[in-house]
């Protein structure tokens, strides 16, 4: 097996588990924050996919699907465009809230189809590329993918136990 292949797998079981993580629930339930501060599933939804697609468009030299697909104004979040929600506080993870799965859903779909197109012409030297000198040692193509899949299944990982807790009886 290739490293794309590795790759297009690893990323696959991403959207496997984002439509798991949100099928069915209503509104309330995406939007109930555990113990009522803690990220809600729209929240953890909304934001791995705005890091991967974030992260994706940036290595690979391509628009974000969020403001090329029109997603921003679908979501109409009173945040910044760019905002991906990494770091906010109680407040802003509030603010993120949506009224059905499958806005989550299309968008994490749409992302997860820039990757895969982005990933289609991968070649297992491309790995090494620097991505992004603001770090040291520099982050390369490699970390930068690894990096995502780690905060997406952490997040999905989430948002499935915040399914549980929501759907108990």
């Amino acid at each position: 097996m290739h490293a794309q292949d590795v790759l297009v797998e690893a990323y696959g079981r991403i959207k496997d588990e984002v439509h798991a993580a949100v099928v069915g629930l209503s509104p309330d339930e995406l939007n109930a924050r555990p113990g009522g501060t803690a990220n809600s599933i729209s929240w953890l939804i909304w934001h791995l996919a705005r890091v991967q697609d974030d992260h994706v468009a940036d290595a690979f030299g391509l628009k974000q699907v969020w403001l090329s697909g029109g997603w921003a104004d679908r979501f109409a979040l009173p945040l910044s465009e760019d905002d991906t929600g990494y770091g906010h506080d109680a407040r802003q993870v509030g603010e993120v809230r949506v009224d059905s799965g499958d806005l989550l859903t299309g968008y994490y779909d749409a992302v997860h189809e820039q990757t895969l197109r982005a990933l289609s012409g991968l070649r297992a030297e491309d790995l090494d590329r620097i991505v992004d000198e603001n770090w040291t040692p520099a982050v390369t193509l490699g970390a930068r993918l690894v990096s995502v899949l780690s905060d997406d299944l952490q997040h999905v990982g989430q948002a499935a136990y915040a399914r549980g807790l929501s759907t108990a009886d």
